[in-house]
């Protein structure tokens, strides 16, 4: 049975990752190839699997994180893939609290490792939070030096927000961090598939462990909501939630909206279907009870 090619997608919350997959898999749905996605959420529900077209096969790791929590779940929904879709390329997904070493050691089973060929990591860094990173954790900031560190192609975006002078600054401490992977200054994970597919990943890395304190937290609105009180409750959230996604409804729209929000800027794409209203939150040290008891108050006087 020919070997199944599999590229990690790493990188921080709200840097990219899904809007790469997403051109990955035009380029594969071109070029014809059978593909499979594996997708790991924190939280027990899941948004950006609304990326994959139902044609693609699709393996949700839901509730924790691919190198700790649900490292058995992994092997057994990858065992499963291959057994019953015989893919020729996987896409794996990582949370963005994940580390890519033990991402790499997770898939890396003794039951298929013969039946893969892992071809590389590719991590995206958002170049706003990479320039302000002093202001994360130290454990944070730790985790976004590890993907970049263990990374063999870097993907730096929103570079359009960035003056050229931060630019070349950033980009030169990043390859100082990570010499041997090619690194690309970008926008909305624009990049040559063609370079991707040449990776070749190298086994020479080592983890480092990293306690991270980011928990999740799901709110499911019953109604449409009036968007100018959620703009206002979104200006008042702390600035250690760093991630927000999930699908919103308002008193005006007949369906709802795509909400993302990452690192205090947030986006709405409109929808033309209605969709579970799901609010997913990624944060460190929030108290979630007092987030939760905000969004009823607000459901409850739109």
């Amino acid at each position: 049975m020919k070997k199944a090619e599999v590229y990690i997608l790493s990188g921080f919350l709200g840097s990219g990752k899904t809007t790469l997959l997403k051109r990955l898999l035009e380029d594969e749905r071109d070029a014809g190839r059978r593909v499979a996605v594996m997708m790991n959420e924190l939280g027990k529900v899941s948004i950006d699997s609304d990326a994959v077209n139902d044609d693609v096969a699709l393996k949700e790791l839901l509730g924790g994180c691919i190198c700790c929590s649900i490292q058995d779940k992994l092997e057994a929904q990858l065992q499963g893939l291959l057994l019953d879709e015989q893919p020729e390329v996987i896409y794996i997904e990582t949370t963005g609290a994940a580390h890519p070493v033990e991402v790499l050691d997770a898939i890396l089973s003794p039951l298929f490792a013969d039946k893969l060929i892992i071809k590389g990591i590719i991590t995206t860094v958002d170049g706003t939070r990479w320039k302000e990173r002093k202001i994360l954790s130290p454990q944070l900031q730790q985790l976004i030096f590890e993907q970049v560190r263990h990374a063999d192609f870097i993907i730096i975006n929103n570079m359009d927000d960035l003056m050229e002078m931060d630019q070349a600054h950033i980009t030169f401490e990043i390859q100082g961090i990570n010499p041997k992977a090619r690194c690309l200054l970008t926008n909305f994970s624009q990049v040559s598939i063609r370079q991707l597919r040449n990776l070749s990943v190298s086994f020479e890395k080592e983890s480092q462990k990293i306690d991270l304190n980011l928990t999740t937290f799901v709110y499911q609105f019953k109604k449409a909501i009036n968007h100018n009180m959620f703009e206002e409750f979104i200006r008042e959230l702390p600035n250690t939630i760093y991630r927000i996604k999930g699908y919103i409804k308002f008193d005006y729209s007949e369906h709802p909206f795509l909400f993302q929000f990452s690192y205090g800027m947030p986006l709405y794409l409109k929808e033309e279907m209605n969709l579970p209203l799901n609010l997913v939150f990624i944060g460190e040290n929030i108290d979630w009870n007092g987030i939760q008891e905000q969004l009823a108050n607000l459901e409850k006087n739109s």
